[in-house]
């Protein structure tokens, strides 16, 4: 018998920008049944229920760390629901509409080598306060006598289409042929279920029986090779496809060039209705130069940051929406879409920017590329450096900061005409310049990465601004 944080601390998980991370070896039942009862101790006092819902991903580590946690939570004498691989997003609508607790074994694009726990309570995901009193709660663990064999349940996933399709009747997306990026998505057979049901010819493509760590954030070369030559040969109008749990969306148009998230979710919220929007601090400026909302906030990266942004609003801002740069959207309020109601959401999903830039483009016989080329010309790029540990990171970032030597080689690294104009520490450090164009170098809060994001009047100049930036990075992390 011990308590939950010295195994928490013990195991050496942290937890990230949205959810608890760690490499697979760390995740032993013992710290399984930590992380459980550190959770569930942690709501009991604030909610009354009787069942906590589980999910995974596709991860080959998944399927034992539901099992160990099932098998804490029925010792802590609640029922344990485990809904089988199902996306986030579907999890927790199910955990939210139920009002019980529901915990998401992923890692979501990370890795496979790597896992990851997600934590909802019933009115939705966890608050950077509540991560705090998981790791530093004194509950004590005592691990169960067994860990039974799982039984797989359906009302998460058919919750989850039910969202999607029940506004569709008249089957609005018929004769338009979409291509489904399965790879290893943990709603891979639920996407060809929710698009046929719109009337879709839905092709599979890309189907994996291995682990693919899909970042939406920095797409593949091999990725962006398949979906032009999909686009191309299947005469496609679309292609949709996720990360690994599907709270992030990556789509397509009908040339088979990927969108960015931001992107994405800016014409979602914009077709929504959105007043008050609220998206962090990496995302396009486009965002306020589209003059499509009442009122923008700015955040930190991580869906935490953005659903409390949310919080203590006017009633006259509803409804409200956010996004994340890989593209997950939360819907922050309930809103009118298509003659239907959605309810609230707040959590990264996939399935709704999908379903709004779809009917917007193909009911109004409108090419998606031309929806998005309406809008103000700002390109966004972005891509990291792997296996970097998080002081090496924080160390170069810090050097930027303070160090104006160090600023200037940067600009002269990257070919700028313009000087500094104004520096963003809200989350990690972002460099505006007085060319238009800007860099922001942050620390992944989920591996040992550094991203860069940057923002240009022209796609191929974003990218360059990437690709010149983590050269000069890796350039003086090597003296």
């Amino acid at each position: 018998m011990t308590n939950a944080s010295h195994l928490i601390k013990q195991s050496g998980i942290a937890f990230g920008t949205s959810g608890a991370r760690g490499l697979v070896e760390q995740f032993t039942p013992a710290a399984c049944y930590a992380f459980t009862v550190a959770f569930i101790k942690a709501i009991e006092t604030d909610f009354s229920f009787e069942k906590v819902a589980i999910a995974i991903d596709n991860r080959p580590s998944s399927a034992a760390m539901a099992k160990s946690i099932s098998a804490m939570v029925n010792a802590l004498g609640y029922d344990a629901e485990f809904f089988g691989v199902v996306p986030t997003p579907a999890l927790a609508l199910y955990s939210v509409q139920n009002r019980i607790p529901c915990i998401m074994v992923t890692g979501s694009h990370i890795p496979f080598d790597r896992n990851g726990l997600k934590f909802y309570r019933p009115d939705g995901e966890i608050t950077k306060a509540d991560e705090l009193n998981i790791i530093k709660s004194d509950a004590e663990v005592v691990a169960p006598e067994s860990e039974p064999e799982l039984e797989t349940l359906s009302a998460a996933k058919d919750l989850y289409i039910e969202r999607y399709t029940q506004h569709f009747p008249n089957k609005p997306f018929s004769g338009k042929k979409l291509g489904v990026y399965e790879h290893s998505s943990a709603g891979r057979d639920i996407y060809k279920q929710i698009f046929e049901s719109l009337g879709a010819e839905v092709i599979s493509l890309g189907r994996s029986d291995q682990f693919v760590p899909i970042d939406t954030e920095a797409v593949s070369e091999e990725d962006k090779t398949k979906a032009l030559n999909w686009s191309k040969e299947l005469k496609l109008d679309a292609i949709f496809s996720t990360d690994g749990d599907g709270d992030r969306p990556l789509i397509a148009d009908e040339l088979g060039q990927w969108l960015r998230g931001d992107i994405l979710g800016l014409v979602t919220a914009k077709y929504l209705g959105a007043k008050l929007l609220a998206t962090p601090v990496s995302c396009n400026s486009a965002i306020e130069s589209s003059g499509a909302f009442k009122q923008v906030v700015r955040t930190k990266i991580g869906s935490p940051y953005v659903i409390e942004a949310f919080c203590n609003q006017e009633e006259s801002f509803k409804p409200y929406a956010g996004f994340e740069a890989n593209g997950g959207f939360l819907l922050g309020s309930d809103c009118y879409y298509a003659d239907g109601l959605y309810h609230a959401l707040p959590t990264r999903d996939a399935v709704l920017p999908a379903l709004v830039l779809f009917n917007e483009s193909w009911s109004k016989q409108k090419a998606i590329s031309t929806i998005i080329s309406d809008l103000p010309k700002r390109f966004t790029a972005s891509d990291r450096i792997k296996e970097i540990p998080r002081e090496t990171s924080l160390s170069l970032i810090d050097k930027l900061a303070n160090s104006e030597d160090v600023r200037n080689e940067l600009r002269q690294a990257l070919v700028l005409e313009g000087t500094l104009e104004l520096t963003n520490a809200i989350d990690g450090f972002r460099m505006f310049f007085t060319s238009g164009e800007i860099v922001h170098f942050r620390p992944s809060g989920n591996a040992p990465e550094l991203r860069c994001y940057a923002e240009a009047d022209t796609q191929s100049r974003a990218e360059e601004l990437v690709v010149l930036a983590l050269g000069y990075i890796n350039q003086i992390s090597a003296i």
